[in-house]
């Protein structure tokens, strides 16, 4: 099949039916404005999607129809979406990757509207390359709370000799993603993640929550550290959140965090001028800046 010219950017040769279906009604995107949005998210997406198992949240009739989280095969799946077998458990349902555009492309088709990959990739399944720190406000939070809260997460990292680097969820808060040389073991990145929520909430108890009570909420921050277990998951860099708004969990720079970017500023609409070739990323040296844990 020929390939097809996505933004003069990136080829596939993934061919999409009904290209004008609508995703997000509210905001008029459709299967191909997605396609052209991750064609030019690609070479900055690409370390954190390919050759990871994945969860996809997919939404087959858009946003305001049934949802459904997947992470394994369905009938009928393009076969860009690769089967792979878990390595500890060889007899399970077989989970999911993506190895290049044409598997992004695939999820673009199948209405995978969220992209939830592991912290880790297959080359090194027991062995996580990243951990990652969820701050989720409860809704009396000020945005510059969370600020201050992923810059003592910062802080924190940095007394264990990790490089960190901050994203918005395109939900409600922001991601602090600390680089990891891919030697610690899943418990014992997961033991430090909790370790540092729990100091936090304990030295912060009326600012920070470590345990996922929703009735506590209200006036906290909780520190969500269950990404960082075997076979869970955070949404990935880049990708779009099925919420209205078609918000997508953008790469910051530390010295970008400031009350005038919220958690959903960078949208599908609006992230071409950040995505283009003479912009710069911030989390261009990610994996150079990995160190091992020291836990």
């Amino acid at each position: 099949m020929a390939k097809t010219p996505i933004e003069n950017r990136t080829i596939t040769s993934v061919q999409l039916t009904h290209p004008e279906r609508v995703y997000w009604p509210g905001d008029g995107i459709s299967k191909q404005d997605l396609l052209d949005y991750y064609a030019l998210a690609w070479p900055r997406m690409a370390p954190f999607v390919v050759n990871r198992p994945l969860a996809l949240l997919r939404c087959p009739d858009g946003i305001e129809g049934p949802r459904f989280f997947q992470k394994h095969a369905w009938k009928g799946i393009n076969p860009h979406i690769v089967e792979i077998a878990d390595p500890e458990n060889k007899e399970s349902a077989k989970l999911l990757k993506i190895e290049d555009f044409d598997g992004l492309a695939a999820l673009v088709q199948s209405a995978a509207l969220e992209i939830h990959p592991w912290g880790t990739t297959i080359d090194h399944w027991e062995k996580p390359d990243m951990i990652i720190m969820d701050l989720d406000p409860g809704e009396d939070i000020s945005w510059n709370e969370v600020i201050a809260a992923a810059r003592e997460i910062k802080e924190r990292f940095a007394t264990l000799g990790l490089a960190s680097f901050v994203k918005t969820s395109g939900g409600k808060g922001l991601h602090v993603v600390a680089a990891l040389k891919p030697a610690a073991t899943w418990p014992q990145v997961k033991g430090v993640a909790e370790a540092m929520a729990h100091s936090m909430s304990a030295d912060n108890p009326d600012k920070y929550l470590s345990v996922a009570s929703k009735a506590k909420r209200t006036g906290h921050i909780f520190i969500d550290y269950l990404r960082n277990g075997r076979g869970n998951t955070a949404v990935a860099p880049y990708s779009t959140r099925a919420r209205p708004g078609a918000a997508v969990s953008m790469p910051l720079g530390w010295e970008e965090l400031n009350d005038r970017i919220g958690p959903a500023s960078f949208t599908v609409r609006n992230a071409a001028t950040r995505l283009g070739n003479s912009s710069t990323d911030p989390w261009a040296d990610f994996f150079e800046a990995a160190s091992e844990l020291k836990s």
